[in-house]
C-alpha cells in the first residue's frame, strides 16, 4: 500500500485565490483515484496535474469555495464531443438537495436545452460509509456552519481528512486512532467556522497534533504563522504518501513518514 497518497491541488480558504480552491486527490497506484471538493480553480488545476478530468468526486460541503468547480465541470461534460462516462459523485444524503438547489435547479443549463445537471454524473448519496475501487471509506459529520451540513471523509488507517470543521477530538478518537495523517483545516484567527491555530493543543492531544497537516489558511503569511507555532503545512500541488496503519501510536515525521511515538505503548 506504498503507492498510496493524498495530493493537494489548493490550500486556501476562499478568499485566497493565489493558494487555489482547498482541495486533495487520493491516488492510489500513483494515479489519481478520488478527488476531494471541486471548487472554483480545482478543475483547472487537475488537468494540469493529471492531463485528464476525474473519474470520481467526494463533496464534503456545499460552500462555494468547495462546489463551485462542478458547474464547469458539467459544461465540459455536456459539451463533449464525444459521451463521456458519467463521472462518480459521492455526496452525503443530507447535502444532495442543497446541491440540487444550488447547482441543478438553475434555468437553461444549456441554451439549446436537452440536458440536466445530473445527467452527466453518476450521483452516489452516502451516508456513513462508501465502497470506491476496492475500499471502503467512512464518512463522517464535522462542525461546520449548521448541523449535518459539512462532512470528513476518512480510509481508517490510512488517513483522515476534516474538510471545514471547528475542533473534532471525539471524531479523531473513534475513526483516526490507528497513527493515520489527520489533514486539518486551520485559521490563524478565532471564529464560529474553522479550527483556530490557538485552539489546536487545547482541543487535541499531543500524539493526535503531531500527525496532523493543516490547510484552508488565508495566506502565504498565515502559512508560515502556523509553521513558526510547531505545525506542519500543506502547499499546493505536495504530495503526502500515505501507508496503512494496522495499530499502535505513531506520529508523522517532518520528512512526511509516520514513526512511534518514542515511549509510546501500542493498543
Amino acid at each position: 500500500m506504498s503507492d498510496l497518497g493524498l495530493r493537494f491541488l489548493g490550500v486556501g480558504n476562499a478568499q485566497a485565490v493565489s493558494l487555489g480552491s482547498s482541495a486533495a486527490v487520493f491516488e492510489a497506484g500513483e494515479r489519481p483515484s478520488l478527488l476531494i471538493d471541486c471548487g472554483p480553480h480545482t478543475i483547472a488545476a487537475y488537468l494540469e496535474q493529471y492531463g485528464a478530468l476525474p473519474s470520481a468526486l467526494f463533496i464534503t460541503h456545499a460552500h462555494l469555495d468547495h462546489i463551485g468547480g462542478l458547474e464547469g465541470l458539467f459544461y465540459r461534460l455536456a459539451t463533449a464531443a464525444q459521451t463521456p462516462t458519467p463521472v462518480r459523485l459521492f455526496v452525503p444524503v443530507s447535502l444532495v438537495s442543497v446541491l440540487q438547489r444550488r447547482l441543478a435547479d438553475y434555468p437553461s443549463l444549456l441554451a439549446e436545452g436537452g440536458c440536466n445537471f445530473w445527467d452527466v454524473f453518476q450521483l452516489i448519496p452516502v451516508s456513513e460509509a462508501f465502497w470506491h475501487r476496492g475500499l471502503s471509506f467512512t464518512v463522517f459529520p464535522v462542525r461546520h456552519h449548521e448541523y449535518l451540513a459539512a462532512f470528513g471523509l476518512a480510509l481508517e488507517g490510512v488517513f483522515l481528512f476534516t474538510g471545514d470543521t471547528c475542533p473534532i477530538p471525539e471524531v479523531l478518537n473513534r475513526f483516526a486512532r490507528r497513527g493515520e495523517w489527520v489533514f486539518h483545516d486551520c485559521s490563524t484567527a478565532a471564529n464560529p467556522s474553522h479550527t483556530a491555530l490557538d485552539e489546536i493543543r487545547i482541543a487535541y492531544n499531543l500524539e493526535q497534533w503531531r500527525r496532523m497537516v493543516f490547510y484552508h489558511y488565508a495566506s502565504e503569511r498565515d502559512g508560515e504563522q502556523i509553521e513558526r507555532a510547531g505545525f506542519r503545512i500543506a502547499r499546493p500541488g505536495e504530495r503526502f504518501p500515505l501507508e496503512r496503519r494496522p495499530g499502535g501510536d505513531s506520529v508523522a515525521s517532518g520528512d512526511g513518514r509516520v514513526q512511534p511515538l518514542p515511549g509510546a505503548v501500542g493498543w
